[in-house]
């Protein structure tokens, strides 16, 4: 019988790099919602991916999808602890993957990048520095979206990320195509520890399955309103029951911050809410494997950020 080996993975960077994207490559299923904004991951997420070894052996890797690392305003409490929990996610990893927005970085060095790509490239340099003062040996560098750079560009990027002696690996992919993901799936899957594996082979994440379903409805919240909507929105599951028929119902509250917002999330005659319940809804029923029910509700509470239980359903420190 061939040996097995488990453990973990951190995977950090600054908002946006793709870190989502590529947690749900290696899961092999959609894992952490995946949308226009940044900031969306607000939690650390387990996704359980199951590779290969460089000697063919199986390893089950739990790929912890951390927020962003970005710079958070001291009155931020959700920021704060946001970027707590990222660098929190890196105390017992085996391998830290740092994801790089390859084509942000060259665009703002070039001087031709936008406001974004400033943002992108500092927080990859704060997450540098971060590695640097934690004095990590088993840091591996993701240079993402390859695809999207000129070839003759990507070996001076390589070269010039190996030179801050930061990183045991550095490799380019393309998280959304899949390019790169293999050799990475194994680079991660070399270093898990020998040992059983922590979870079924066929589970896909460990997260509580209502707070799954909040981030599947809170994904189709930024799609449908990307623009409109900012950030200081969030999803609570209320309540989840079992019908006699073997469906499920769910009942969520779409929480904003002014009155002004809740017209915006409902739409006109309810058309955007009805939406944005009929796409998760989909989702959910997909993923359960089952008919699903979902009422969406919308209130105002503008201290939601402020509200302690918040932060204990999602895993997050509220005094840090």
């Amino acid at each position: 019988m061939s040996e097995t080996y488990a453990g973990f993975t951190a995977i950090i960077g600054a908002p946006n790099a793709g870190k989502s994207t590529l947690t749900n490559a290696l899961v092999g299923e959609k894992v952490s919602i995946v949308t226009h904004k940044v900031q969306t991951t607000r939690f650390q997420i387990r996704g359980i991916a199951m590779l290969e070894t460089s000697k063919g052996e199986s390893a089950q890797a739990v790929m912890i999808d951390t927020p962003g690392i970005f710079e958070a305003r001291e009155t931020d409490r959700l920021s704060k602890s946001m970027v707590h929990a990222a660098w929190t996610g890196l105390k017992d990893a085996n391998v830290i993957v740092h994801v790089i927005d390859a084509p942000a970085w060259l665009r703002h060095k070039a001087g031709e990048g936008d406001g974004q790509d400033r943002l992108s490239c500092e927080d990859s340099e704060r997450v540098i520095k971060g590695l640097k003062k934690r004095e990590v040996s088993n840091a591996v560098l993701a240079l993402n979206k390859i695809d999207k750079i000129p070839h003759d560009e990507a070996l001076p990027l390589i070269q010039e990320f190996s030179e801050r002696g930061v990183y045991k690996d550095i490799i380019s992919i393309s998280a959304l195509n899949l390019d790169g993901v293999d050799r990475l799936g194994t680079l991660i899957a070399d270093a898990m520890p020998q040992g059983p594996y922590l979870y079924s082979p066929d589970q896909a994440a460990d997260i509580p399955m209502r707070l799954m379903a909040a981030e599947i409805t809170r994904e189709k919240l930024f799609l449908r309103l990307h623009d409109e909507l900012p950030y200081a929105s969030m999803v609570e599951t209320e309540s989840w029951k079992e019908t006699k028929k073997g469906d499920i119902r769910v009942d969520q509250v779409i929480y904003v911050r002014r009155d002004s917002q809740k017209p915006i999330v409902l739409g006109k005659g309810g058309r955007t809410i009805k939406d944005i319940g009929a796409a998760a809804r989909k989702d959910m029923s997909d993923w359960l494997g089952r008919k699903v029910h979902l009422f969406l509700f919308v209130k105002v509470r503008d201290n939601w950020q402020d509200d302690k239980a918040r932060y204990a359903e999602s895993g997050l420190e509220f005094d840090v």
